[in-house]
């Protein structure tokens, strides 16, 4: 591989990293809303998943810089997708908030090699495990932006 190429790949490995990070900062905001609106009966659900965004979410910071980056920052609030007035919305967000991260890990999981590839591999899975959990349906490829027509790169929820 050319010095170029491989200039290349890291820059495109370090944007995939970026985009990672803004999505778990999104996810991080996204949770704190599907928490004041969810029903009690999934209440530990989205603590334990809002903690697992969170714990991501760090790690991705120690990531970046150790890639050479700056941590792209959260922003100080989000668009959500759409309104989340009550528990069954609440449900919807939490499960669109998962297919939107699992669909940017899938990116770099194309972007990444070795340990970080198996990392993001894992990331995507255990994204796409907790929307199946909160909607009840699964999909072939998760991650995948052909699954549905929306692009896999766009956080949520959106700044």
């Amino acid at each position: 591989m050319r010095v170029s190429e491989s200039r290349e790949a890291k820059d495109r490995e370090l944007r995939a990293l970026q985009a990672a990070l803004a999505a778990e900062h999104a996810a991080v905001y996204g949770y704190g809303v599907v928490g004041g609106r969810i029903g009690k009966d999934r209440r530990t659900e989205a603590r334990t998943a809002y903690d697992a965004h969170r714990a991501r979410r760090d790690a991705l910071v120690r990531t970046v810089k150790d890639a050479g980056g700056a941590p792209v920052a959260a922003a100080a609030g989000y668009a959500l997708p759409f309104p989340v007035p009550d528990a069954a919305a609440a449900v919807r967000l939490a499960a669109e908030l998962e297919d939107r991260v699992a669909g940017v890990y899938a990116d770099l999981v194309r972007a990444s090699g070795g340990e970080r590839r198996r990392g993001a591999a894992e990331a995507m899975r255990e994204a796409a495990v907790r929307s199946v959990r909160w909607n009840g349906e699964s999909v072939a490829f998760p991650g995948l932006a052909e699954r549905d027509g929306t692009a896999s790169g766009t956080p949520a929820p959106t700044a």
